[in-house]
């Protein structure tokens, strides 16, 4: 698997409750990246979370002053630990120029804002199949 950091939208970044946006915004341009694959992998464990619902979001402008959501996807709590990837095979149709996820956390009965997981996602050349005999 091959990351570039101008295609990261989490690097290692904490998800507590409540709406995440990605620490970073990707700009493409506007056009088609619907071919894109993105590799998103837990770095630590989600503790005291049910599932995370993840978003993407397009916009015309850096500041998503009119953001578009694009597609969404939930991971369940048992695929919430560190090293389990969930690739994406590619990003959803309707890019406008700038693209960043939202992350929201739902949050196990009676526990605090903070899960202490952490998130990569980012775009890569080709999703990584394990091979097994």
């Amino acid at each position: 698997m091959l990351l570039d950091s101008q295609n990261l939208f989490s690097l290692n970044q904490t998800i507590n409750s409540g709406v995440n946006d990605s620490t970073y915004t990707i700009k493409f341009g506007k056009g088609d990246v619907s071919y894109l694959p993105i590799h998103m992998q837990p770095l630590a464990d989600f503790i005291n979370t049910q599932s995370i619902v993840v978003k993407f979001i397009t916009a015309v402008d850096e500041e998503f002053t009119e953001p578009v959501e694009l597609a969404q996807f939930s991971v369940a709590k048992e695929d919430l630990v560190a090293g389990k990837a969930f690739p994406v095979a590619h990003l959803p149709k309707g890019n406008l120029g700038y693209m960043k996820l939202t992350y929201t956390a739902t949050l196990d009965d009676g526990a605090d804002a903070e899960t202490q997981g952490k998130i990569l996602a980012g775009i890569v050349p080709a999703i990584d199949t394990v091979y097994e005999e």
